[in-house]
């Protein structure tokens, strides 16, 4: 007898879903980020170790120099919210790759400038478009893109980033500024630049769809198409935030965190210490170590915005950035001493713990263009650093010393204190309704 067959339907094969792998993609994309803003933070570095040998070499004023600074931090802002929508257009690999290289091109240049408009050409305008499309804007748009969750520890690290380049470039680039003159420590700058761009072209993702990956502890989903009319988007977003009164409250509080933190000691504490009878080489010692515990703040931060209001957080740390400034006139001598240290301590910590709270508050008021709103903040922040980088090398030429700076610096910080208690929670996700 024959045996009879049972045939059966073929069983499904099973839906394709996203591999998750032991160590998420998403933490070597935030690795190779980190690293990108390190090599990019030597031009960061620069600026105030040349106020002194421009002065010297080219009889330019501090004002004039302190002009071509505030260029390169004002264009370093303006650009930021225009750099997050190429991101959206052309993906981040090209617009860093392209940003890293124009630094370059712009730092290269100096070396055989003449005259102060072609500092501001090559130093001002180059190098601040450049590092403006590598500013915090693209931090957030690699967190919002790749995490769902531990979005505040992680831009706290990529934050962190910046501070970690000062370290590494501010006692090299001083060196080479003592000893060899400032066109090396222009060059090592350029170079710094170009070591990064291999890295990000060849291990940089745009997004996690990419490799076929949900972003870290959230749900797979494809890649948006590329977003057209990435200028007119950034303009679109800023125009629909302006309407609302959180945006304009972030962006004077960061207006003021750019004022007295790269406008102020990052421009001008070299040489206010060396008008004390330091060492530039000691003054940008104390750079660097406000480097380090700047790198401990602000990942700390991150992880205090996880769990507190941020809006509490800013309150907090601009209240200590104010106290700290208002003490600084009185510290400043021809050798380092303890209170000296526990300043840099303390206001290293300081330094840019305000950007995660920030980048929070831009997220729960704004939610998909939360990056684009943060580059606005941001261009806030440059602009406000760069009234003061210009404001700063006024006074030094009409009054003699900072003093008046320092003191102005630290009232804003209180004002900024006060506005960041003023913003008021969204009555809905991602839609701002109060405070407008």
């Amino acid at each position: 007898m024959a045996q009879t067959t049972e045939h059966r339907p073929p069983t499904p094969a099973p839906a394709r879903t996203p591999r998750t792998p032991r160590v998420h993609r998403a933490w070597s994309v935030a690795a190779v980020t980190f690293v990108t803003i390190i090599g990019a933070a030597a031009f960061a570095s620069l600026p105030g170790l040349l106020i002194e040998p421009l002065h010297t070499e080219f009889d330019w004023s501090r004002g004039t120099i302190g002009f071509a600074v505030s260029v390169n931090l004002a264009l370093y802002g303006l650009t930021a919210p225009f750099a997050a929508a190429l991101m959206d257009r052309f993906g981040i690999r090209r617009v860093v790759a392209v940003a890293l290289t124009v630094i370059a091109l712009g730092s290269v240049l100096t070396v055989w400038m003449t005259a102060a408009w072609q500092l501001v050409l090559f130093w001002g305008v180059l190098v601040g478009l450049g590092s403006g499309s590598m500013a915090l804007a693209f931090a957030a748009t690699v967190t919002n893109r790749w995490f769902t969750a531990r979005r505040g520890l992680v831009t706290g690290i990529l934050t962190a980033a910046g501070a970690s380049g000062q370290l590494v470039f501010l006692p090299l680039l001083s060196w080479l500024v003592e000893h060899h003159g400032w066109r090396p420590a222009a060059v090592t700058v350029a170079l710094s630049a170009l070591a990064v761009v291999p890295f990000v072209w060849l291990l940089l993702r745009d997004h996690p769809a990419d490799v076929g990956l949900a972003p870290y502890g959230g749900e797979y989903a494809e890649k948006p198409a590329p977003v057209t009319g990435a200028a007119r988007r950034a303009v679109a977003v800023l125009l629909k935030a302006a309407r609302t009164g959180p945006f304009w409250l972030l962006a004077g509080t960061f207006a003021i965190c750019g004022a007295s933190t790269n406008g102020l000691v990052k421009t001008h504490f070299v040489p206010a210490a060396h008008d004390h009878g330091m060492p530039v080489t000691a003054a940008a010692g104390l750079l660097a170590v406000i480097g380090v515990f700047d790198v401990v703040g602000t990942i700390a931060s991150g992880w205090f915005t996880d769990r507190f209001e941020a809006r509490r957080l800013l309150a907090v740390y601009y209240a200590l950035r104010g106290v700290s400034l208002l003490f600084l006139p009185l510290l400043l001598a021809p050798a380092v001493h303890p209170p000296m240290i526990f300043f840099i301590v303390f206001y290293g910590l300081d330094w840019v713990a305000t950007v995660p709270p920030t980048i929070a508050l831009c997220r729960e008021h704004y939610g998909e263009d939360s990056a684009i709103v943060f580059g606005w903040a941001l261009a806030s922040h440059q602009v406000g650093a760069a009234v003061v980088a210009f404001a700063g090398g006024v006074a030094r030429d009409v009054f003699g010393s900072y003093d008046v700076v320092w003191y102005a610096s630290g009232a804003l910080c209180a004002a900024a204190a006060l506005m960041a208690l003023v913003i008021r929670r969204p009555r809905t996700n991602g839609l701002v309704t109060a405070g407008a």
